[in-house]
């Protein structure tokens, strides 16, 4: 009996079975057989967006298939791929994503998800704001409505604007805080206009504007070349251009730059660096330098550091470069916490008496 109905149903799904070239399949018979290529796992989110109608058919067309060759199902795969890439290319944007969220979405979910989006990006850019000088944004902030200044004070840390508002012409300070005090929640439209703003024409002209100039990018690299590499470029650059090069060492902090620093600034220093490194670095310098830093200890380190240098035999170049250019860089870094003044600081001539 069995062998009967078996016999049946082989000899029904041969009848029925789809055609034998990629050219006689239907609609209907190549989306079931698309879904059965996929499987459930890449197929599972297509059924769900599918009727129950859709889904009965596309069954009941997959119950007919019988046995497909891989090269109908190859062929198939191509042809959906040739057609979807001729369709053109996809722009993805704000617009267009709303436009296809509101095909399935309720219109308040829509605006709820695109501000969440679109968060972000504000965010950023007001963390950029925060990284700009409080002169350089004052200086611009003054030129705009009291009522704009005070969304954009609003919105940065209570520190800076503080410093801000210092920096504004009093009266146009006293107005800003007036706003500020009466200022209701502001509305998204708002905002985003004036982030638009800031975005397209104070950022973008503030990248421009302050571009690094290249020969001092070009100095910080010089110092960080060993001494035989550094008088290599050096000396082929002046041959080249000698303004350029000449510019370049002004700009140069060097180890020998450390005997400007004043005796707070090098004690500090000395504290900080490893003595062994400072031994090495002072085995390669001048005793005018050697010095300089003897007279910044107290006499029982002075005179340990001297008869380490007697001592210490001869010691590579590439070691002293090393050492030297640890101490310049941890001079930089204690510079730039405030812990210590390079000499050509801009506000190195200022006084508090």
């Amino acid at each position: 009996m069995s062998q009967i109905v078996s016999t049946n149903i082989a000899t029904e799904n041969a009848n029925t079975a789809v055609s034998t070239t990629y050219e006689g399949l239907q609609g209907k018979q190549k989306a079931a057989l698309f879904l059965m290529a996929l499987g459930t796992e890449y197929g599972s989110r297509i059924w769900d967006a599918l009727i129950d109608e859709e889904i009965k058919e596309i069954s009941y067309e997959m119950s007919k298939l019988g046995n497909v060759n891989a090269e109908m199902i190859e062929e198939l795969l191509i042809d959906f791929i040739s057609k979807m890439s001729a369709s053109g290319a996809i722009t993805g944007s704000f617009d267009a994503t709303e436009r296809l969220l509101k095909q399935f979405l309720p219109g308040d979910r829509v605006s709820s998800i695109l501000e969440e989006i679109r968060g972000p990006a504000g965010r950023n850019m007001w963390e950029q704001l925060s990284n700009v000088q409080e002169d350089v944004l004052a200086n611009y902030l003054k030129n705009e409505y009291p009522q704009t200044v005070s969304v954009v004070l609003s919105k940065l840390r209570s520190d800076q604007s503080a410093k801000i508002l210092g920096i504004l012409p009093d009266d146009f300070a006293l107005e800003v805080v007036n706003r500020m005090l009466t200022m209701e929640a502001v509305q998204r439209e708002i905002l985003d206009r004036i982030e638009d703003t800031l975005r397209n024409e104070f950022m973008s002209s503030l990248a421009q504007t302050n571009r690094r100039d290249a020969h001092e990018q070009m100095a910080d690299i010089f110092n960080s070349f060993d001494r035989q590499t550094e008088a290599r470029f050096l000396t082929s650059l002046e041959e080249e251009n000698r303004e350029s090069a000449e510019r370049i060492k002004h700009l140069m902090f060097t180890f020998e730059d450390l005997g400007k620093l004043d005796t707070a600034g090098c004690q500090v220093l000395l504290r900080d660096t490893p003595k062994d490194k400072l031994a090495i670095a002072l085995k390669g310098t001048t005793d005018t330098l050697r010095d300089y830093f003897f007279g910044n200890m107290s006499l029982r380190a002075a005179k340990i550091l001297r008869d380490d240098l007697e001592i210490m035999g001869a010691v590579r170049l590439k070691d002293v470069d090393e050492a030297q250019l640890l101490m310049v860089n941890l001079c930089k870094d204690l510079a730039a916490k405030g812990e210590i003044m390079l000499a050509n600081d801009s506000d190195a001539d200022d006084f508090i008496y």
